[in-house]
């Protein structure tokens, strides 16, 4: 079983032709004429909001004219462009295709990305999960990058931009989470490995999750050393979808972590709904905790819920020595952050600076 959102890839057509530039005031098409004329393009003054221009690659035309950082996404919005290619003519019905200026940067980005993905250029970093009672490593959260053609890492606010423009979300995260698991049985990581994933992009757990799963059992991961991770879990809305993909995953004998608990007024109701495994407290309580009291209150009272629960906790984004002793003494089983470790392409396997 496959669907239109599995299978539709962006694409802007490389084709030569007439295009049709009109705008919605008539500064916007003076601005564009200005750029036409440094571009050397000669054009034709339709009307005072209306542009015709002949472009040899479509494509390209639009890389150079985004590119240039001309328009604010505001004017891009009151830009909109219709390329006739060679021969069509322009109709009632042609009239309905045009898209903004802004659809079409959206697009290129959502392009870039889908190269990414079909040239296996996606790659992961891992960073080290520490059991602060064994003092072991106890697993990794597996981070996505990019690998442009120059080698340059291409970081995770790129990538998920991209997607949210280009309505690509799905695509993109079903392809992180399925590298993660590739990436973490080449790297032979046999502890945790923490896989992030966002609810929204989901609407089918046993659909669009199958692939993932099939991964995880065809590498030979015992799923209780997978546990998926929700992010941007203060912007899900229906929690009753959210219990659904946990349940899921929990079916098939995942573990699964709620990220930034504590950043938001719904962390507390989440966690007595959703009875994740482990509750990750988000970086910005731990920032300078051994310091402020209200960050103090609000740590112990999701340690308190979460232990009552059965449900362990993570202190997330630890940075010094004092916030680290303060979690450990306050009821953290786990910790992450800078102070063991950066994510890094090779795991790191022995953290050599843990506290006594």
């Amino acid at each position: 079983m496959s669907c239109m959102q599995c299978q539709t890839l962006p694409i802007i057509s490389p084709s030569n032709g007439e295009l049709i530039i009109s705008c919605s005031v008539s500064e916007l098409a003076h601005k564009f004429s200005l750029y036409l004329r440094g571009e050397n393009l000669p054009f034709t003054l339709e009307d005072p909001q209306t542009l015709w221009v002949r472009v040899d690659n479509f494509a390209l035309f639009l890389e150079r004219l985004c590119a240039s950082n001309l328009f604010f996404p505001l004017e891009r919005e009151g830009i909109s462009l219709l390329l006739l290619e060679n021969g069509e003519k322009l109709t009632p019905s042609k009239l309905r295709s045009m898209r903004t200026l802004q659809s079409y940067n959206d697009l290129r980005g959502a392009m870039e990305l889908s190269a990414l993905i079909q040239k296996g250029a996606l790659t992961t970093h891992f960073q080290p999960i520490v059991d602060v009672i064994s003092k072991t490593v106890y697993g990794y959260e597996s981070l996505a990058r990019g690998v442009s053609d120059s080698g340059e890492l291409i970081y995770p606010d790129t990538l998920f931009r991209w997607g949210r423009e280009g309505d690509m979300l799905f695509y993109l995260d079903r392809a992180c989470r399925e590298t993660s698991l590739k990436t973490a049985a080449v790297k032979n990581i046999s502890t945790k490995v923490f896989i992030n994933f966002i609810p929204t992009a989901i609407y089918d757990p046993q659909h669009c999750l199958q692939s993932t799963v099939k991964w995880a059992k065809q590498l030979d991961f015992d799923p209780k050393n997978i546990i998926f991770e929700v992010i941007e879990s203060d912007h899900v809305a229906d929690l009753d979808h959210l219990k659904t993909i946990l349940d899921y995953y929990q079916s098939q004998g995942f573990m699964v972590a709620l990220d930034d608990v504590g950043s938001g007024y719904s962390s507390l109701n989440m966690i007595a709904k959703l009875l994740p495994d482990i509750v990750k407290i988000d970086r910005d309580i731990i920032d300078r905790i051994d310091e402020n009291p209200v960050k103090q209150s609000i740590f112990r009272a999701i340690v308190q819920i979460a232990h009552e629960n059965s449900i362990v906790v993570l202190a997330e984004g630890i940075e010094r020595e004092e916030e680290l002793l303060f979690c450990t003494a306050n009821g953290a089983q786990l910790a992450q952050g800078y102070y063991f470790g950066k994510p890094s392409a090779e795991p790191i396997r022995k953290i050599d600076h843990l506290i006594n």
